[in-house]
């Protein structure tokens, strides 16, 4: 079989072609994607910003870490985040960044969770991580050195991610259950323990009562979130639910505890909220009644 010229300059042409980098525009919409995972439902500077004795953020140290969380299981300090060479991950790879975030695994192959919710990441989307790690290289780079953390508990690092593309917006449900579960990771925090004091999101889905120190002597529990009417969230409006997601705020007036990251999650767009209500209000009803905790005085954002 004869192949022609002209056939054969097109392929190489075409080869050529598809073997270009993304252009301009798309890596701008791909780091503009990722500060809004970031900076919205990922929250990573909840964890990761550098606090003040207080509490506060930082200003100026936005995701250089340090943050001391401690636990039965752990006694962690947040990783700095930035692109400092020395201190940050400047010198990962995307890859080891990716890497990092979908299986647990530092740059040296050391397990590096919990806190750090990685069981939910690993389901992130290939187009999603590779944002957050297109929008984690535009940051300001940090130098600040950060402790070294310590785990009491046997570490397991998760699978290779499957990198499934997010589900269509279309499908509200599905796209709500992709952000609950896998950016926002609520149900991490809001089910019930299991016997090891773990998250039991298979038997205890959003029942809540999960334990979170965060200073010593600061203690909460995480809500009730599923549809119980009496003990869960089944008497809330659509409104009531946005309300205490994005300004840490109950129907009654009550507010909600940190760790909740309600300043990150008002910058999240209309559509994604109401994505994230209707799969919330799929979450079936488990009674069980867990005792508030009111940071009304407190000093966390």
């Amino acid at each position: 079989m004869r192949v022609s010229v002209s056939c054969m300059i097109a392929a190489a042409t075409w080869a050529c072609v598809t073997a270009l980098p993304a252009s301009a525009e798309d890596q701008s919409a791909l780091v503009q994607r990722g500060a809004y995972l970031v900076e919205g439902p990922l929250s990573c500077g909840n964890c990761h910003n550098t606090r003040d004795k207080d509490g506060k953020f930082i200003p100026g140290m936005e995701f250089a870490g340090g943050f001391h969380l401690v636990d039965p299981n752990f006694d962690v300090y947040m990783a700095n985040i930035t692109p400092d060479k020395e201190t940050g991950i400047g010198t990962w790879s995307d890859e080891e960044i990716i890497r990092a975030i979908r299986e647990g695994k530092d740059k040296e192959g050391k397990i590096i969770f919990p806190p750090m919710p990685v069981p939910a990441y690993n389901s992130m989307s290939d187009d999603d991580v590779k944002a957050v790690v297109a929008y984690l290289h535009t940051i300001k780079p940090v130098r600040n050195e950060v402790k070294e953390s310590k785990w009491n508990i046997p570490q397991e690092a998760m699978p290779p991610a499957k990198g499934l593309p997010v589900p269509p917006k279309t499908d509200t449900v599905a796209y709500g259950g992709y952000i609950v579960n896998s950016l926002a990771e609520c149900l991490v925090c809001h089910s019930s323990p299991d016997a090891h004091g773990i998250p039991d999101v298979a038997h205890k889905m959003g029942a809540g009562g999960f334990e979170i120190t965060l200073a010593p002597g600061v203690n909460m529990r995480a809500s009730n979130i599923t549809s119980d009417k009496d003990t869960g969230i089944g008497n809330w409006s659509d409104a009531d639910i946005k309300k205490a997601i994005t300004d840490g705020l109950t129907p009654t007036g009550g507010h909600l505890s940190p760790p909740m990251p309600y300043s990150f999650y008002k910058n999240m767009t209309a559509e994604d909220l109401d994505a994230v209500v209707a799969y919330i209000r799929t979450v079936p009803p488990i009674k069980n009644q867990v005792e508030r905790t009111d940071f009304q005085k407190k000093a966390f954002p």
